[in-house]
Formats: structure tokens, C-alpha cells, sequence
């Protein structure tokens, strides 16, 4: 007998959008069909509704242990099931120490499974300072390896120049890891920054303090390595059409690399930082109008593999200085990234199956997390109903992570509303609370 039957819902599958029922047994889809008949000890009743596959966000700050005044493991996987994820991974750098050795990973590890509500993986940071422990990270659980090419912002998390990254991917490669980076020329950014920030620094100061071409150059660095070393590598929050013309390029010569883009780079531009401010500073910062429409292009054409939020909230008072250099840089992202993507995705012909691989399955499947991504049989029973048929005001009071008064989407009218999230097969989000039954698990790649 199946646990649960989800029923009436139009299911999200790489095949195309279908009516079909979801039949779940031990926490993963036991069957698939358009009219499930076998008995179940209860039933769902999801008409007028689509089930997705819950998102796969490998590219989270949560910042636990350490900085959790910015934003907890608690709640943020609140705003992550909130926002149709059900899977994390949390980046290295802004817990408190970073996640740098087998040491951090178990003071993570025991935060996480304290308070995490979602599953959960963890990357683990590239510097200079750990060059050495990449072997213990690897045999400890990690996801991968996150590397820096510009200044992180964190003193404790240095950017990797050349060589360590050189070493860094040989070992990864060595270990069988992938190596996410973030791609701005520090040489470059420095520079600028240095020229640029200056009393009475504007925004648009800011922005040509971090050039598309700053972005081209380390993409082009990263992938001559990644070549040389045999890395599978990962380019994070690209932020132009270039920058993902380069990686299609590098991946059709053979190069194993995958980007990914974030919602906000879709969603906003550099003449909405302009406007509204500190709220939507980030690095890379956003773009003109042209660049994000040559993005959405890549996106749509398969040149950018997968969406991550790049979730990084701060407190408010990181936010207020009148100096754009000064501002702490990071958008939360995680609860409305999904609603974001069905706005504007609207507009350049985003599919639904197109949307479901960018968040779950490509994810899932690229950074070997078995039984996640899918609505299909034996898969996790990892599931978001959503609405497709309202638009409404997003208000800061809807939103669970720890500082919503920061969001840049608060205001903004988003299609799709999330009813409810279910973490296999048990619901763990439903009508703007979260069930505190529903805890999170470490996955490990296979």
C-alpha cells in the first residue's frame, strides 16, 4: 500500500507538462500514472495546481555557525521551502570560522542538523590558507570546492590566485570534485576600485569598478585550467551572455564545465540599482538592459546549465552607509526566486520543463546527488505545488528569511504563489508556516 497519493495536479517532467497522479512510498515517487488506482493511507488533492520538482539551490550563504545574525540555517531553509526548494548547498565562506577543514565541517554539520529543514550539502572553500586539506574536506562529505578569483569580502576566506587554483583543481580533479568559482579579475577590480572609490562615490561608480570584462577575464583564466587539470569546473552567478558564451564554447572543445546565472541577474538591472540601491548591490553587480536580454538568450539556448539564488542577506545596518564600496554586497534570494523566474521567464519563452532542469534536475544531476531533481520513480519524493494562476504584491511580511526588510523584490508583483512543499513525501511548508517535523539530511555526491 503507497503512503500518500498526490492527485489532479499537472506534473512537471522533462517529458512535458501532465496530468498525473503521484503515488509515494517510504519517502520516494513509487508510481506515475494519469490515474493512479492502487490504495493509499491518504491522499493530496492538488487540482488546479503544478507540481515541480523541488529546487535544487546549490548556492546558499546561511552563514552557520558563526554569522547567524545575518541568516540561520533555521531561517533560511524556512524562506528556501517557501520559495519550492527542498535541497541546499551552503557555501564555505561566511560561516564563522569558514568551512575550510574537517573540523568546520563537523561544527556545520551539527549545526545543520540541528536546524535545517531542508536536505543539505556544503561546499568547501579553496584558499590559500588550506591548500593542503582538500583531501580531509573531500573524504569528510563535501559537495566540491569554492574558489574566489577577486576578494570575498571575508579576511578569513582569501581570494585563490593562479597557482593555488592551479593546485587546488589538480587535487580536485585528483578526487573526483567539481570546483565552483566566482569569476571577477582581481587584478582588475582592484584596480578600478581603487581609482573609483573616492568620496561622493556613486552607483554607477560601482558598477564600472566591476566590468563585464572583469568577469570574461577569470572565466577565460578558470577554463585554461580547468583544461589543463582534467577539473570538472562551475561558474557561478554569471552575470552576461559573454561570460556564457565563453563556457559553451570551452564545453563544445571538451572543457567539463557548467554555469550557473541567478535570479536577480534575470529579474533586475544596473538602472534598477541605480534606483533602489543598496538593497541590490552584488558582485558581479547587475547589468545593463542589452546584457541581462543577451543572458535570458543563454539561458533559453542551453548556455547556462543551472540557477542557484546566491541567497546573502545581511543585517540592515550592512546596508547603510552612503558609500556604494562600503555597502556589504548580497541579495536573498530563495524564496523568491521561483515566483521571479515565472514573471519575467513569461517574457522569453521559459518552459516550464526548461525552468525544472535550470533549478532542480540540472543541479541534481551535475553535482551527483542521487534521487534528487525528479518527479519520477524511485526519485525523492521532493515536491513544490504551486499556483500558477495568481499574481500578487510580494510584502516584507510574507517573507521567512531573517532580514525581509532587505529584499529587493518586496513590492514587486511575482506570478506563482507556492502552496505547499513536500521534503519526501512528508510536507514540510504550507500556507506561510513551516513544519518543524520536516529535517534536513546530509547528502553526499556519489
Amino acid at each position: 500500500m503507497l503512503d500518500l497519493i498526490i492527485r489532479g495536479g499537472q506534473v512537471v517532467t522533462p517529458a512535458g507538462v501532465l496530468p498525473l497522479d503521484i503515488g509515494i512510498e517510504g519517502g520516494r515517487v513509487a508510481a506515475l500514472e494519469p490515474e493512479l488506482l492502487r490504495p493509499a493511507r491518504a491522499e493530496h488533492d492538488a487540482g488546479g495546481l503544478h507540481v515541480l520538482p523541488g529546487g535544487v539551490d546549490l548556492h546558499v550563504h546561511f552563514n552557520e555557525p558563526g554569522r547567524e545574525g545575518w541568516e540561520g540555517l533555521r531561517s533560511g531553509t524556512s524562506a528556501l521551502l517557501a520559495g519550492g526548494a527542498t535541497t541546499f548547498g551552503d557555501m564555505p565562506l561566511n560561516s564563522d570560522p569558514p568551512l575550510l577543514d574537517a573540523a568546520t565541517f563537523a561544527a556545520k554539520l551539527t549545526a545543520a542538523q540541528a536546524h535545517a529543514h531542508a536536505d543539505f550539502a556544503f561546499w568547501g572553500g579553496l584558499t590559500p590558507l588550506n591548500i593542503e586539506r582538500l583531501p580531509e574536506l573531500a573524504e569528510a562529505g563535501v559537495l566540491g570546492f569554492k574558489a574566489f578569483m577577486s576578494s570575498s569580502g571575508i579576511p578569513e576566506f582569501p581570494a585563490a590566485d593562479e597557482a593555488t587554483l592551479h593546485e587546488g583543481m589538480r587535487q580536485a580533479a585528483a578526487l573526483g570534485l567539481p570546483v565552483a568559482v566566482h569569476a571577477e579579475s582581481d587584478e582588475l577590480t582592484t584596480r578600478l576600485s581603487a581609482e573609483l572609490d573616492r568620496p561622493g562615490a556613486s552607483w554607477r561608480d560601482y558598477l564600472n569598478s566591476r566590468p563585464v570584462q572583469a568577469e570574461l577575464e577569470a572565466i577565460t583564466l578558470a577554463l585554461a585550467l580547468a583544461r589543463e587539470t582534467g577539473c570538472r569546473l562551475h561558474v557561478v552567478h554569471v552575470s552576461s551572455g559573454e561570460g556564457a558564451a565563453l563556457i559553451s564554447e570551452a564545453r563544445a572543445a571538451g572543457v567539463d564545465v557548467s554555469a550557473e546565472t541567478c535570479p536577480h541577474y534575470l529579474s533586475f538591472t544596473e538602472d534598477d540599482l541605480e534606483r533602489v540601491g543598496a538593497a541590490l548591490k552584488c558582485a558581479p553587480p547587475l547589468r545593463s538592459q542589452a546584457v541581462q536580454n543577451e543572458l535570458w538568450a543563454a539561458v533559453i539556448r542551453g548556455d547556462i546549465q543551472t540557477v542557484g539564488s546566491d541567497h546573502s542577506p545581511c543585517s540592515p545596518d550592512l546596508k547603510t552607509s552612503s558609500n556604494p564600496f562600503e555597502i556589504w554586497g548580497g541579495i536573498p534570494g530563495v524564496q523568491s526566486g521561483l515566483p521571479a523566474l515565472l514573471t519575467h521567464g513569461s517574457r522569453h519563452g521559459l518552459t516550464l520543463p526548461r525552468l525544472a532542469e535550470l533549478t532542480a534536475q540540472a543541479p541534481a544531476r551535475r553535482f551527483r546527488l542521487a534521487g534528487k531533481g525528479e518527479i519520477a520513480p524511485g526519485f525523492d519524493a521532493d515536491l513544490a505545488l504551486v499556483d500558477l494562476g495568481v499574481s500578487t504584491r510580494l510584502e516584507a511580511g510574507e517573507l521567512l528569511n531573517r532580514w525581509p526588510e532587505t529584499s529587493p523584490y518586496v513590492g514587486q508583483t511575482l506570478t506563482g504563489r507556492v502552496v505547499s512543499t513536500w521534503l519526501r513525501g512528508v510536507r514540510a511548508y504550507a500556507g506561510g508556516r513551516v513544519d518543524s517535523g520536516g529535517r534536513g539530511r546530509l547528502l553526499r555526491p556519489v
